[in-house]
């Protein structure tokens, strides 16, 4: 009996779909796979079935009956849960709190006293019926990876659930803490509990799953069984075929000397477990990686966002201590990914915000030089065409694509000869990317070095000189872009850690 069935799902914001003519099932008691590119629809299938995003075409059938769910109090309702990649809780709460959050505590009558001690009998009796052992008498931010995700898992059923979405629940654990959650999900399919899973690890779904729904651009490719699937073919399946052969290969742009060596590099929080690259001048370095594969830790932590504890980087010969002061004044900057939270202040102008890091290049004593400030912000803005009203406009007030064009100025404000790009073109028009695009091959052909992180594996075959392939925190692979294909890099990605590159 199918618990849930999605009848042609679609999703559009503005003039793009998001989720087109999605259709398949997930049985009761079944562990079923989601897995697709990044960007293939997963996360919106996902808010889709939890009420966070409407349906804008399609049904939802539960257990044979056709049902809306319009917020996630409704999905709730039914018995749908979601453990999201990233944590849920609340630090400084113990894990007996924090079960019961968004719950009613149990207190007394009159005295309204919160009752401790059923809190704590009814997370026992969860623990045994689910054989989990662990602390729940310590606040989470004492508690491990795995400790934190069986917490979320033991919230999800301290009510009927009948559906648990898993959202790449094992990115951020060790192979032995894996095991202990693929132990519990044992349990709860033999209780009855049906499983989407969604993961980039292929020795996971192979392992767990009953069936396997590939998305790809936002479409249903596909259902199949664990036992007529391989990984190849699912490979294939994730693959857009009209776009199989890498359509750049190299530039006639030959490299230059060596800018930036990165050997060995690890980050105190493991996100970043053993990176090591090269950036020469003239070229364009693409690194790509599944989600959580520690793309974005990798180029916060040479720009001094994240605490390195090993390795070494050396920039243009000499070592480098990396903290964002540092690498301004040698001239690396970083493109982030979250421009509206790292990369613009959304009150200050387009001029304030472009010329921010380098103030004192206008300033004299006490004074600043508004004339030569508005003339470099100009030029910039004309040639990077800035739509706006002018440059003291609100930068809130833009469009994505015209902020991320302002972030770009604000960068080359400081004359950089090494750009950190992390998705650089994430939510920009389609004219906006081409524009970004051709500013990078001009900035590299001025001498300049580029590393540009993207999660959209064609923009990175249709970008990058070479290809560095990042997985589980570790570089895996580096490819010259000749030729390459989007399966070749993907089959690298989906190899499990002890296969190799």
């Amino acid at each position: 009996m199918e618990r849930l069935r999605i009848e042609g799902l679609g999703k559009r914001f503005g003039p793009v779909p998001a989720l087109s003519g999605v259709s398949f099932g997930i049985r009761r008691g079944e562990v079923h796979a989601l897995v697709g590119e990044n960007g293939a629809g997963k996360s919106t299938l996902i808010k889709m079935i939890t009420g966070v995003y409407s349906i804008d075409e399609g049904r939802l059938y539960w257990e044979n009956e056709p049902v809306t769910i319009r917020h996630p109090q409704d999905a709730s309702a039914l018995g749908i849960r979601v453990i999201h990649q990233e944590r849920q809780l609340i630090p400084s709460f113990t894990g007996y709190e924090n079960l019961y959050l968004g719950r009613r505590y149990p207190v007394s009558g009159l005295t309204r006293q919160v009752r401790w001690s059923e809190m704590k009998a009814t997370g026992d009796a969860l623990m045994r019926d689910l054989g989990i052992e662990m602390d729940l008498s310590k606040e989470v931010r004492d508690m491990s990876p795995p400790e934190k995700t069986m917490l979320e898992i033991m919230r999800a059923m301290m009510d009927d659930c009948r559906l648990l979405i898993l959202d790449e629940p094992t990115a951020a654990l060790t192979d032995r803490e894996s095991e202990r959650l693929f132990a519990l999900i044992g349990r709860l399919v033999k209780q009855g509990t049906s499983i989407l899973y969604v993961s980039h690890r292929m020795e996971e779904i192979f392992r767990l799953s009953d069936r396997i729904t590939v998305l790809r651009n936002g479409r249903h490719v596909g259902t199949v069984s664990r036992e007529e699937a391989t990984r190849d073919s699912l490979v294939r399946m994730m693959t857009d075929s009209d776009v199989l052969p890498g359509t750049r290969g190299r530039r006639d742009r030959p490299r230059g000397d060596l800018l930036l060596r990165v050997d060995g590099l690890a980050t105190a929080d493991g996100k970043v477990k053993d990176a090591s690259f090269a950036v020469h001048r003239r070229e364009i370095v693409g690194i790509f990686g599944l989600a959580g594969a520690g793309r974005t830790e990798m180029l916060e932590a040479v720009y001094g966002l994240r605490p390195v504890k090993a390795g070494e980087i050396r920039f243009s010969g000499a070592p480098l201590a990396p903290s964002p002061a540092s690498c301004l004044a040698k001239g690396i900057v970083l493109i982030p990914e979250d421009r509206r939270g790292s990369g613009m202040i959304g009150g200050m102008t387009i001029r304030e915000n472009i010329t921010l890091p380098v103030l004192d290049r206008f300033s004299s004593l006490l004074r600043l030089n508004g004339k030569l400030e508005r003339r470099e912000v100009e030029r910039h803005m004309a040639s990077l065409r800035i739509k706006a009203t002018g440059m003291d406009q609100p930068i809130g007030e833009l469009s994505g694509g015209n902020q991320q064009k302002a972030v770009f100025a604000k960068a080359m404000m400081s004359d950089p000869v090494l750009f950190l790009c992390d998705e650089p073109t994430q939510a920009v028009d389609v004219m906006t990317r081409g524009e970004i695009h051709r500013l990078l091959e001009e900035k590299a052909e001025a001498g300049c070095g580029i590393v540009f992180v993207s999660s959209d594996l064609q923009e990175v075959l249709d970008v990058a000189d070479r290809i560095i392939v990042v997985r589980e925190g570790r570089t895996v692979a580096e490819l010259d872009n000749e030729g390459i294909t989007p399966e070749q890099v993907l089959s690298i990605c989906y190899r499990s850690s002890g296969e190799g590159a």
